[in-house]
């Protein structure tokens, strides 16, 4: 009964910051990558760890509408749900730190080197690539910030709900 509990509270956990990317916020300020992180490194079943936050993203994508970047966003979140499954028998405040900081890396060289590659924008080079990498920094600060906020407060109301859980198997 304790592990329905569980993957209920994590579920939980993973649409409500997904729901909330609906909310006004600044840019780039989003729950996504700490919900991918989380999610990965919670749900012992991987179908749990990318079928949830990509179902999650779906439904809030329905409300903010479909673009053309999705594929390469929707494989980087995975990446980072990769990252979070590798650290799941880890999971404390330091392994999360370091889980969403390495997701955060993770989705910012990705989805820029699909911005230098399929845009336009940037000279076809290694200079372009640079560029590319350099002008999306200012983005980068928000990304981090709102990835370790929502990331590291969903970690510690799940390590907290776990531990309660598990005392209050002890008690019964």
């Amino acid at each position: 009964m304790q592990i329905d509990k569980k993957i209920i509270f994590g579920i939980s956990i993973v649409f409500v910051l997904a729901l909330s990317r609906v909310l006004p916020h600044p840019p780039n300020f989003t729950p996504i990558l700490g919900m991918a992180f989380f999610a990965g490194a919670v749900f012992d079943k991987k179908v749990y760890a990318y079928c949830i936050p990509i179902l999650a993203m779906l439904i809030s994508d329905l409300y903010l509408g479909f673009h053309t970047g999705m594929p390469i966003i929707y494989f980087a979140i995975c990446v980072c749900i990769l990252i979070g499954t590798i650290l799941n028998s880890k999971l404390n405040l330091t392994t999360s730190f370091l889980g969403i900081s390495a997701g955060v890396l993770s989705f910012y060289l990705i989805s820029n080197f699909a911005v230098w590659y399929g845009s336009g924008m940037y000279a076809s080079d290694l200079n372009g690539l640079i560029t590319c990498y350099i002008m999306a920094l200012p983005f980068l600060q928000n990304t981090f910030l709102s990835s370790i906020l929502y990331g590291m407060g969903a970690c510690v109301l799940y390590l907290m709900a776990d531990k309660h859980l598990k005392f209050s198997a002890k008690q019964a």
